[in-house]
């Protein structure tokens, strides 16, 4: 038996760890609560899954920036709200035509131009495609009825290659026809990623044909009247920022996309039926969980002073991610973000759906710094770390891996309610989420307490799949860019367009012989190379046309 003042201290001891464990646990549910309150108001009805420049993704902004000022965080540089320009596709124009014997056809049901067109007019007589020669020719686009009927025919494809064909045998249009009514759904695909051709093409539905080439009279060629005009689809998007200033020489960034998908209008959606139902894409767990988790490190940082007090901390929301991580590329070049002055960047994408049973928590850009080799340690017995060393991935890090820094990023996996309308509010798991916003803040205090800006480390680059090409630049490109030519956003050490000279930023419009235009005709240019060859890369820097000797390497 403890003596009497010893057993007095004891309880006075047990009675303070009472209460810190109360404390602890009245703060763990206070986070809940504002957890659900943030991801239920962002994936609410009302904000009608926060497109991209849409009335709902402005009510989000908002309300993301009237928490940082209930929270008492500062604007960054003085403002809150980072408005950002950018070309997202292609557009249609009302002033495209196709006349078949003088009779206008209705687009969008009869006619339906095809997204590599350029814009231009042509005029002269339908020949059949067997007939070799000028004019306007008109091609079958299946071969026959089982090809009709195959889902899997990649319409598109087909079209494109047999117009540059036709094209280099001297045609002046294409017009394609579907003469059996087959499971190819036309529409103008206004992401189209095939370079513009030479002529313009357009394609005839089955009830057209049958009417205008099929039913008509004429016994000589049918006259055609082709104009295509395709313009540029462009958007706006809002970035939010808000600053903890502590007067330290380096930054650290935490931040998170808002966005979503709307009610699918961009072709992004994983749902069937979604445009044609009109079902809003809430996007509870991507990425209001996210978001809200960005608020509670805000709160947290803001409160810790002890604990956070080392670096600066720049707390951002992005919009755009969904269609491109076009919010943070244009914040890490309208700021001009580097290594010079700021720490690293963690990212958290999708947080609100940690599995009960499995525990499992991707933790990527582990190899992007040795200073995060014991990150995985410090997660216990509440996770099952799942690693991924890379830097880039398909979320907001990769803009600031691809700038030199040192990146984290968190996601509880994906699920079958991704991008779909029931990514709900009330499926997210909001004690897990707490857990892992726990979780960044032992991180960020352990960051803090030693004081030293993490090393950067290059990790190996992501192939998006399988390429038919042997050779590699080591570059990241833009795929956002849409100016002609591949726009560099990342450089890899010690590989060929690092050892030529290539930085980020720079555009590369040929290499060897080959013209590039765009992604597609890059990569078809490194088709034609072996490991060992020595070319040239021509390439646009600051407005200037620029040529360097590149030799190529084995991928």
């Amino acid at each position: 038996m403890l003596p009497r003042f010893s057993t007095f201290v004891f309880s006075i001891a047990l009675c303070v760890a009472c209460s810190s464990v109360l404390a602890q646990k009245k703060a763990g549910q206070m986070m809940i609560m504002q957890l659900k309150n943030d991801i239920g108001y962002l994936a609410s009805d009302e904000l009608e899954g926060r497109r991209t420049g849409t009335v709902g993704e402005g009510i989000a902004a908002d309300y993301i920036v009237r928490r940082y000022k209930e929270l008492g965080i500062s604007p960054f540089k003085g403002q809150y709200i980072y408005p950002f320009h950018f070309v997202y596709g292609k557009d249609l124009s009302m002033a495209t035509q196709l006349r078949l014997n003088g009779m206008l056809l209705q687009l969008g049901k009869d006619a339906f131009p095809l997204p590599f067109s350029p814009n231009k007019s042509v005029t002269g007589d339908l020949i059949p495609e067997a007939n070799e020669q000028g004019g306007i020719w008109l091609v079958p686009l299946y071969k026959d009825l089982e090809e009709s009927n195959n889902a899997h025919f990649e319409a598109e494809k087909f079209m494109y290659d047999r117009t540059r064909e036709l094209e280099k045998k001297g045609a002046a249009g294409v017009i394609f026809y579907d003469g059996f009514g087959g499971k190819w759904a036309p529409s103008f695909n206004t992401q189209s990623t095939f370079e513009s051709t030479g002529i313009p093409a357009i394609f005839l539905s089955n009830d057209a044909y049958q009417k205008h080439i099929v039913g008509t009279s004429s016994k000589g060629g049918i006259p055609v009247s082709m104009e295509i005009v395709i313009g540029k689809t462009e958007r706006n998007g809002h970035n939010i920022a808000a600053l903890i200033d502590n007067g330290a020489k380096y930054t650290v960034i935490v931040g998170a996309h808002y966005d979503h998908l709307g009610y699918g209008e961009d072709g992004n959606s994983l749902f069937a039926n979604a445009v044609k139902e009109h079902q809003i894409h809430h996007g509870a767990d991507d990425n209001a969980s996210g978001t809200a988790a960005v608020l509670q490190v805000a709160a947290w940082v803001k409160n810790n002073h002890k604990k956070a007090k080392n670096f600066n901390y720049l707390f951002l929301n992005f919009s755009g991610e969904e269609l491109g991580l076009f919010g943070s590329k244009a914040f890490v070049k309208e700021h001009k973000i580097d290594s010079t002055q700021y720490a690293y960047m963690i990212n958290m994408d999708m947080v609100g759906r940690l599995n009960d049973s499995t525990h499992a928590l991707e933790l990527g850009g582990v190899g992007t710094s040795p200073s995060w080799s014991e990150l995985a340690g410090m997660a216990g017995k509440e996770f099952k770390i799942v690693i991924d060393s890379s830097g880039q991935g398909p979320s907001d890090h990769t803009s600031f891996y691809n700038a030199g820094l040192p990146v984290l990023f968190l996601f509880t996996l994906q699920h079958h309610d991704y991008h779909k309308p029931t990514d709900l509010a009330e499926r997210i798991n909001y004690a897990g989420e707490a857990q892992i916003i726990k979780y960044v803040e032992q991180i960020i205090a352990k960051e803090d307490k030693a004081n030293v800006k993490p090393a950067y480390t290059q990790t190996k680059q992501k192939s998006p799949g399988a390429t038919p090409f042997k050779v590699t630049l080591g570059i990241m490109p833009d795929y956002s860019y849409q100016e002609g030519g591949v726009r560099i956003d990342g450089v890899s050490d010690n590989r060929p367009a690092a050892k030529a000279g290539l930085k980020q930023g720079d555009v590369i419009i040929k290499l060897g012989p080959i013209e590039v235009k765009s992604m597609q005709s890059y990569m078809e240019a490194l088709g034609k190379f072996k490991p060992g060859d020595k070319t040239e890369v021509i390439f646009m820097r600051n407005g200037k046309q620029m040529t360097l000797p590149i030799e190529l390497m084995g991928k």
